[in-house]
């Protein structure tokens, strides 16, 4: 089982924005960064996820926690809807960041996710490690990224 953590970052909002992501295999753990020039905070939840499920190959078995309850709705509720109704809104307004959401949706197809929405902020390590990873590349001051042996990952994965 693949554990993910994934967290985004703008500051503004719009404005620079960064995102994180942890992917936890179960013998390494690569982290994930990047950053936009002018962006949301929104955009950058979804970017997280987009990528780290980008690094995942077909039939893998992931975990994904995210502190986005917009990005776990997104793709647990919502998007069934958004799909039938030509991607129009509740609102019948198109969906926002719309380009994203197939992405993502693209991204997770062949894949088995649970998607779990984390308190953010609230002392889960891997969480508050992906924040500085997002903060650090929003702020243009990026941080260097693991990508090693499990055994030596300094962070928890505990919720």
């Amino acid at each position: 089982m693949i554990i993910i953590f994934t967290d985004g970052s703008a500051r503004g909002n719009p404005g620079p924005g960064g995102w994180g992501a942890i992917v936890a295999y179960e013998d390494k753990v690569v982290e994930l960064g990047g950053r936009e020039e002018f962006t949301t905070n929104n955009k950058m939840e979804l970017m997280a996820c987009i990528k780290a499920l980008e690094s995942l190959s077909l039939d893998s078995t992931s975990t994904l926690y995210s502190d986005s309850t917009y990005v776990v709705k997104g793709m647990t509720e919502w998007r069934y809807g958004w799909e039938t109704n030509g991607w129009k809104n509740a609102s019948k307004k198109p969906v926002e960041n719309q380009d994203l959401w197939k992405r993502l949706i693209q991204a997770a197809t062949g894949k088995h996710i649970a998607w779990r929405v984390i308190a953010g902020h609230a002392g889960i390590a891997a969480n508050e490690r992906c924040d500085v990873i997002a903060t650090s590349y929003a702020d243009n001051e990026p941080v260097s990224l693991y990508d090693g042996d499990r055994k030596g990952y300094p962070t928890g994965f505990e919720i």
